[in-house]
């Protein structure tokens, strides 16, 4: 494809993290989850992301009534998934078709049964009655004004026991309207020249626009969607870092980073390349998840290099030992005798922020060091943005955004004889001049802190009565085990009109707790504009 100034709707990148990325195993994703991922996907540049089965699953259903009042998707269209009606339904009266469109989504993704075998055993049905259902749910949706693209289910091993059944599937749902059909690797068995060969054909004898879905069982899942698109299909269906059911779906990052820097082709809004590493790695804090280190693209390996005949031709030219400038997805070289962070990746993420750092060399520079010091001992800001803004802003304005002083914080677990445990935290803080001791309960240690700083700060700084806690994760780090080992606290803070998150790390949880608290509610005054200086 020729590259143009922006993505158009001549090629898609479809993102299914929310749906079927959400069934790897150790991954149970929140609805608050789920909002904070779309978040991330659409400020990467997507352009659809499946948010899940409403109807089907409470969750989703909440995911799709609060997306709708919470974000403004700036540059992907959310979609909902389902199944076709029922063998002997109307589309129009099948309940799960009306869920999916009282989702509100403008684009749904049916799924449909391309395996003869699959349409007699799963759904007992037979072929021709498979066909109709297919057609009838596509003309009825696409009649109540909705995008529909299907997906054809098994495909390819369906199309190897019956061809000519898997093409009619194709051409029932191109027929009747759908935008584009979906070629789906269910099982994950195939390997990329069977992938373009079958394409290609089913693209030669059916005319549909045509997708692909591949999941990873054979470790091909990303050559098998290139080989797709090699063979003509024009809407790849990906997962963030690869997350899928069984060993994983197609990795979106590397097929995208594939199709834009491999290709040529213009796949993402301008400038939303750079910022593939850090929402690679965001997602992966959301999911609770470790980033993959050796992930291409992405990983903090992806561009290191370690001492001997690498180091020195690397001293002459980078791109002797490099496929691409790693600046390009927002990433770094790394020599791993000196783990540096980019001056590149502050100064873009300084800009996006508002923190104008100008050509002030000397400013980055510190905030690289700090930043290489921190995550030394275990700190993330890749999704702690509002940790780093408030790092930032220290290191250029020279001194720490400081709304209170903390004198001192405890909390206190009691264990009672039936049972049960109280737990009660003080605060003892300067703000405005004024000393300040305050005490609370809460449900754990955490809220306790949580609610005593709250009782302490509300009625000198009232705009703080807007904030809520929404997420709380802790991590253990690599290093010491047991009760010993470090740990890193990840808070989600919201104010109702924005969401954002901070990081502390320490020996204990409560104590990098703490520091995340404290972030969070500083965050949240300088988001309310409250001069710290009053």
């Amino acid at each position: 494809m020729t590259a143009t100034s922006e993505p158009d709707d001549s090629f898609h990148v479809f993102d299914t993290t929310l749906r079927d990325g959400a069934q790897r195993e150790g991954i149970n994703l929140t609805v608050a989850d789920k909002l904070a991922i779309a978040r991330h996907l659409d400020d990467f540049g997507v352009g659809f992301i499946e948010g899940g089965w409403p109807g089907a699953n409470p969750r989703d259903t909440e995911f799709f009534a609060r997306a709708r009042q919470e974000i403004d998707f700036r540059h992907a269209k959310l979609v909902a998934f389902g199944a076709t009606r029922r063998a002997g339904a109307n589309a129009a009266q099948d309940p799960q078709v009306k869920a999916l469109l009282d989702s509100g989504a403008d684009v749904i993704t049916l799924v449909a049964k391309s395996h003869d075998r699959h349409v007699e055993l799963a759904l007992r049905t037979t072929l021709d009655e498979n066909l109709a259902m297919v057609a009838d749910t596509v003309s009825f949706l696409k009649g109540q004004g909705r995008r529909v693209f299907v997906d054809c289910e098994h495909f390819f091993d369906g199309y190897r026991a019956n061809p000519e059944y898997a093409k009619a599937v194709v051409r029932a749902a191109s027929e009747a309207g759908a935008d584009v059909v979906i070629l789906c690797d269910t099982n994950g068995g195939m390997l990329p020249a069977q992938i373009q060969a079958v394409v290609a054909t089913v693209l030669a004898d059916t005319g549909a626009r045509l997708g692909i879905h591949a999941q990873d069982d054979t470790g091909c899942a990303v050559a098998n969607t290139l080989a797709a698109v090699d063979a003509g299909a024009t809407h790849v269906q990906c997962t963030a870092n690869g997350y899928g059911e069984r060993v994983g779906n197609a990795n979106l990052f590397p097929v995208v980073a594939a199709l834009e820097l491999k290709y040529g082709m213009k796949v993402l809004p301008e400038g939303r390349l750079r910022e593939m590493t850090r929402i690679s790695h965001a997602i992966a804090e959301v999911v609770n998840l470790t980033p993959s280190t050796h992930q291409p693209y992405v990983g903090v390996s992806a561009f290191a290099h370690k001492a001997g005949l690498h180091a020195s031709a690397i001293k002459v030219d980078p791109d002797l030992y490099q496929h691409i400038d790693p600046e390009q997805v927002g990433n770094t070289m790394r020599m791993l005798v000196s783990d540096m962070a980019g001056r590149a990746s502050i100064e873009l993420k300084g800009k996006e922020l508002g923190v104008d750092l100008g050509d002030d060399r000397e400013v980055v520079g510190r905030v690289v060091a700090r930043v290489k010091e921190r995550e030394l001992k275990g700190y993330t800001y890749e999704a702690a943005d509002a940790s780093f803004e408030l790092l930032l802003r220290a290191e250029v304005e020279g001194r720490p955004l400081k709304y209170f002083e903390v004198e001192s914080w405890r909390a206190i677990v009691e264990d009672r004889p039936d049972g049960t445990h109280a737990n009660e935290a003080t605060v003892k803080l300067w703000a405005k001049g004024e000393r300040i001791v305050a005490t609370a309960e809460g449900n754990g240690p955490v809220n306790a802190l949580d609610r005593s700083l709250r009782v302490a700060l509300e009625k000198i700084y009232p705009q703080l009565a807007k904030l809520d806690l929404v997420d709380y994760k802790v991590r253990i780090l690599e290093g010491v085990h047991g009760t010993q080992s470090t740990t890193r606290v990840l808070i989600s803070t919201t104010d109702g009109t924005g969401e954002w998150s901070t990081v502390g790390v320490a020996e204990n949880v409560i104590a990098a707790s703490w520091q995340a608290l404290e972030d969070a509610y500083t965050y949240g005054l300088l988001r309310a504009g409250v001069d710290p200086a009053e």
